[in-house]
């Protein structure tokens, strides 16, 4: 993986509400006005955060009539990520 590859996916990774989105994602493919409601966001803030989140690679997005899907892009190795970041952030506490 190139360095500026891993920059986005850090930089992705590095916003509170892009976490709290993935974390939301974990639990499997979600529309857009799902996500907005669950976030208690303006769907443009939303849409913002979830273009960061698909350029770094993290999650894919489906159309489905007039609806977008996201979910996670590679799950298994997403959710491994997420898990190792967790536990370094206790480690650090």
């Amino acid at each position: 993986m190139a360095m500026n590859e891993l920059t986005l996916v850090f930089h992705a990774l590095s916003e509170p509400t892009r976490l709290a989105l993935l974390e939301h994602l974990r639990s499997g493919e979600h529309r857009v006005r799902d996500l907005v409601d669950h976030m208690g966001l303006a769907q443009s803030t939303v849409s913002v955060h979830l273009a960061c989140l698909r350029d770094a690679g993290l999650v894919q997005v489906r159309a489905e009539g007039r609806a977008s899907w996201f979910s996670f892009r590679h799950p298994e190795g997403l959710r491994e990520l997420l898990r190792c970041a967790e536990a370094l952030a206790e480690e650090a506490a």
